[in-house]
């Protein structure tokens, strides 16, 4: 990419997208597209087939998608099936009929399966079952890296695949049940704290580990990829280090200046034992993680008070 390539971050305003777009800022890429879904309804093939033959985008970053978390990917199958489908092979397709230079589609290490050996290798995907409360979610991703391997195989299209693990930081969503669990437990001891309350309960036993990146690192990754890597297939992107839920909220509560109990309520389910990313791949291309979990807690944290403010 030249820092005057005209290029499209589908779903800027995100938590994924806007940190790719202020790193290509901060990078000096100048003639950067950019469309709110008010502006631009992407689950609409004539819209997107419009704008793309209007702009002509020579790369595309798309990290666009239907997401929420446990609660809303159990309820809203059909919806986060069907609006993750649309949105991505219009994109796709698109790119295509347009002559877009590269595409980078991002996915979620959801599509791996449920009980895939650790840490999850990119050769695991489509070797077992699906976790069935996000599987709607999983299949349209799996269709999606799916569909880019098809267009290159058939077309020679240029378009790559990258898998992240849990993501979170700036513009992350707080919402005390539509949130993962690392934004939740930022928002619980926040509350605890404000309302004098002298215990915060925790699901489970407090033993299962999560690997957690910083999505401003994830796009770092997303614009070293797209500039070094062109490959049929995935990668995946993370840190290749986890931590337990109980050391993780220990990390929250210290960083939220909570001076309260945590009570783990072992009488709820704890979950995926374990669910780390096999992330030598993208080492051996050079890339590594650049913010360590204590300090993007941190990040993450001031920018969940900003919104507070601004909110409240």
């Amino acid at each position: 990419m030249n820092k005057d390539s005209k290029i499209y971050i589908a779903g800027h305003r995100g938590m994924v997208g806007s940190a790719i777009h202020r790193k290509l800022n901060a990078s000096g890429f100048t003639n950067l597209i950019l469309k709110t879904s008010t502006e631009l309804d992407l689950r609409n093939q004539q819209a997107v087939s419009d704008f793309f033959e209007t702009e002509k985008p020579e790369y595309v970053f798309l990290a666009a998608a239907k997401v929420g978390g446990i609660v809303a990917n159990n309820t809203y199958r059909a919806d986060f099936l069907y609006d993750n489908l649309q949105i991505q092979n219009n994109i796709i397709h698109s790119s295509f009929e347009n002559h877009v230079k590269k595409l980078l589609f991002l996915g979620s290490s959801c599509i791996y399966p449920k009980m895939a050996p650790q840490p999850i290798r990119e050769e695991y995907l489509l070797t077992g079952s699906l976790e069935p409360t996000n599987e709607p979610y999983a299949i349209a991703k799996i269709a999606g890296l799916k569909l880019c391997d098809a267009y290159r195989d058939q077309y020679n299209c240029n378009y790559i695949s990258a898998m992240p693990t849990n993501l979170y930081g700036i513009n992350d969503n707080y919402h005390p049940t539509n949130s993962h669990v690392l934004p939740a437990l930022i928002r619980r001891f926040y509350e605890a704290k404000i309302n004098n309350i002298h215990t915060v309960e925790i699901w489970g036993t407090g033993t299962p580990k999560r690997e957690f990146l910083f999505a401003d690192d994830l796009a770092n990754a997303c614009v070293f990829l797209m500039e070094n890597y062109n490959e049929k297939g995935l990668i995946n992107i993370g840190t290749g280090e986890d931590i337990s839920i109980k050391d993780l909220a220990l990390l929250i509560k210290k960083t939220v200046g909570y001076e309260g109990e945590i009570k783990f309520d072992t009488s709820k389910p704890d979950g995926t034992p374990r669910k780390l990313m096999d992330v030598s791949k993208l080492h051996g291309k050079g890339w590594r993680h650049t913010v360590e979990l204590e300090e993007g807690i941190k990040l993450a944290y001031q920018d969940f008070l900003s919104k507070e403010l601004i909110e409240g």
